[in-house]
């Protein structure tokens, strides 16, 4: 009978210990979509499919909680069939929740619009937005 050198022998136990205790991937949930504000008033789609985001979203609209109110993500600009209004939207893969974020992010809705031929270099670096004064307001059906 043929044995295996050691270190092959190691290399396919690790190999075969990591298949076994690696986590799997968390499944996104189906998406969900969340309708917010800022101070200027306008409205502005996002769609979440990680569960713990929307479960966050929900609980931010219900009152269970009040922290991490804000929105945070990158922006895509073009826009999403979900949210047509605007020419651009949020990478859902890229939201979640904020506290306190830094000035750079931070922009209305319709100055990003606005201005959104100027996003990804010194106005909101790498496509990064945080408005600060966004706000659920309710999720879509």
């Amino acid at each position: 009978m043929r044995m295996i050198p050691a270190k092959v022998a190691a290399a396919l136990s690790a190999f075969a210990l990591l298949t076994l205790t690696t986590p799997a991937p968390v499944q996104a949930a189906a998406p969900v979509r969340f309708e917010f504000t800022d101070i200027t008033g306008e409205r502005f789609v996002v769609q979440l499919t990680d569960p713990a985001s929307i479960q966050h979203a929900r609980d931010l609209l219900s009152g269970v909680t009040t922290d991490r109110p804000h929105i945070i993500g990158r922006i895509t600009p073009r826009p999403a069939p979900y949210n047509p209004r605007w020419s651009y939207h949020l990478n859902p893969d890229t939201i979640g929740f904020f506290n306190v974020a830094i000035e750079v992010c931070d922009a209305t809705i319709p100055y990003v619009e606005d201005h959104l031929d100027e996003a990804g270099g010194a106005f909101l670096p790498g496509y990064h937005w945080c408005p600060w004064t966004s706000r659920l307001v309710r999720e879509l059906p």
